[in-house]
């Protein structure tokens, strides 16, 4: 007789557990930023390097979509020939290079990503 009862109460904490789930998932922020931002790009990675690359002057190593004051932005971090960093931002809108400076150095410091 208890196993009849164990069986359907296990049942019915999963659900109400995975139902909780759901609810906090849709309360903190629904979908992910990057699918957000990812939408909202009109330009592909690929046209972002090439543009930090030719502004620059040399290779991208990294490059990330990031939403920045209601716009979204390739943050693009390319290499120069003779080796200086520069950080090169790029419309995701339209291909245009908004900014280019010298990266200062990371001081150590690791992304998370």
């Amino acid at each position: 007789m208890k196993s009849k009862i164990t069986i359907p109460a296990l049942l019915v904490a999963a659900g109400i557990a995975t139902a909780g789930g759901l609810a906090f998932a849709k309360t903190s922020g629904g979908e992910n930023d990057a699918v957000a931002d990812l939408a909202k790009a009109k330009i592909t990675l690929v046209q972002a390097v090439s543009a930090a690359e030719a502004q620059a002057g040399g290779k991208a190593t990294k490059a990330e979509l990031e939403g920045e004051r209601g716009t979204v932005v390739f943050d693009v971090e390319v290499v120069t020939a003779d080796n200086k960093v520069v950080d090169v931002k790029v419309d995701a809108a339209d291909g245009k290079v908004l900014s280019s400076k010298l990266d200062q150095a990371d001081r150590g410091e690791k992304d998370d990503d």
